[in-house]
């Protein structure tokens, strides 16, 4: 396979020497006579070779000679080392002089520490807060006599009066209780205890009932007061909000344990947001959240992130993130759609800029500044992507390393010429150890 490799590449550059001397004059074909000259060939383009000194046809640069018999093999060898060294198939070393640098407008940065900052954005929907729903509910069947909340989305208090209903069962509950208090003044006179303390615990007995019943400590203090049962009994808020959700109507039969409304404490509400399976990892429970509405421009909301779902969406590949946020104004309401942000720091890493980066899917590398006008590929380790364009270094850089930033793929181009022209070198009929010569 690498020999296929080897072989494709050779092509190329044989083809790329062709149409060099279609159409520029110059070969990189030649009889043994002209192999034992001096040649020339251009530094950054090393595809064009030349019997005489001249200007790169392409850019402009001024040829140099090529070393030739031994010594060319040598440099030939000593490129391979290096190649292999770097670590980076397909690429090698290569110079360039400070006037090259400056005419391809090459650019370069230090690795260096700086803090990474991650920004994971996402479209979250309000939704209720669960723990802070409420269900109204009775524990006896009958029939709903008045309706005091009659609108789905109306505001109530805790305590506040919901409706009132009829029930045969907390009828008979409450004349029991009644009853009760009754033979327990009457046993208070008499003088015997045991008839007393049992009339005292079936008073107890039914007074349990009726708060089993649902019934309230002011609504129990009444009936003994007042000695007098209600007809119908009210049943109250358990907690202020809004009603959400409401099954019932004036009139209605309803039994033990139906739902009548639902109501949503809305001071503390959900933020549900999809995110992608690649950002899972940068997202913890407890992060810092903000939220904001795209209507209203410098409105942020802040809360943290709840909750992560143990499950993974097929279709879209992404997870559902809960997130808490406060809302005391009660600003966000149930079914918005929000931009909500979230900001994961590893602090301050070893970090160069996103453009230095050379990807293929296969391998990351960066070109390095070795002094002397050498530029090196060199194979790196990525962690975390910042948001503000740079890149984490786990491995492969030293702080004050100089990168190239800017017109790398120029590098990357002729990197890449520079190793196929080495590999089309090396593949030449080895010399003859004795005489020093190549045979024919």
């Amino acid at each position: 396979m690498k020999r296929r490799r080897i072989v494709i590449t050779s092509l190329a550059v044989i083809a790329s020497a062709a149409i060099a001397y279609m159409y520029f004059g110059t070969s990189i074909f030649h009889d043994q006579a002209a192999v034992n000259a001096v040649q020339y060939t251009c530094p950054m383009h090393p595809q064009i070779v030349s019997d005489h000194p001249g200007q790169c046809p392409i850019c402009g640069m001024k040829l140099v000679p090529i070393k030739s018999g031994q010594d060319e093999a040598a440099e030939n060898r000593d490129a391979h080392v290096q190649h292999d060294a770097d670590g980076v198939p397909g690429l090698a070393s290569i110079t360039i002089s400070e006037a090259s640098r400056e005419m391809l407008r090459l650019g370069f940065d230090r690795a260096q520490r700086r803090i990474i900052r991650k920004e994971i954005r996402a479209s979250a929907r309000i939704v209720p807060d669960e723990t802070r729903l409420y269900r109204v509910t009775v524990k006896s069947g009958g029939w709903v006599e008045r309706l005091n909340v009659n609108q789905t989305g109306q505001f109530v208090r805790r305590g506040q009066a919901l409706l009132s209903i009829y029930s045969p069962e907390i009828l008979a509950a409450e004349q029991e209780y009644l009853s009760t208090l009754k033979a327990s003044e009457q046993a208070a006179g008499m003088s015997d205890e045991t008839l007393s303390a049992s009339i005292d615990e079936v008073r107890r007995a039914a007074r349990e009932r009726l708060r089993l019943l649902d019934f309230t400590d002011a609504q129990i203090a009444r009936l003994e007061r007042e000695r007098k049962y209600e007809r119908s009994i009210a049943l109250y808020a358990p907690a202020t909000g809004y009603v959400i959700e409401k099954t019932v109507l004036p009139g209605q039969k309803i039994d033990g344990n139906d739902p009548l409304m639902t109501i949503a404490d809305l001071s503390h509400v959900w933020a549900e947001a999809e995110v992608f399976e690649s950002d899972l990892p940068y997202i913890k429970t407890g992060m810092p959240v903000e939220m904001g509405l795209s209507y209203w421009p410098g409105k942020v909301f802040r809360g943290r992130v709840g909750f992560i779902y143990p499950s993974l969406s097929e279709e879209t590949r992404t997870l559902r993130v809960r997130m808490d946020i406060a809302n005391p104004g009660l600003e966000l309401k149930i079914g918005m759609f929000a931009d909500a942000r979230i900001v994961y720091s590893p602090g301050k890493r070893l970090a160069v800029p996103e453009g230095a980066v050379m990807r293929t899917g296969v391998a990351d590398y960066v070109f390095v500044d070795e002094g002397d006008g050498r530029i090196s590929p060199r194979p790196v380790g990525l962690g975390v992507h910042g948001s503000d364009g740079y890149f984490e270094i786990i491995r492969g850089l030293s702080e004050g390393e100089r990168v190239v930033s800017s017109a790398n793929f120029l590098v990357d181009s002729e990197s890449s010429l520079r190793a196929a022209f080495s590999s089309v070198r090396s593949m030449g009929a080895p010399e003859d150890k004795k005489s020093g010569e190549r045979p024919h």
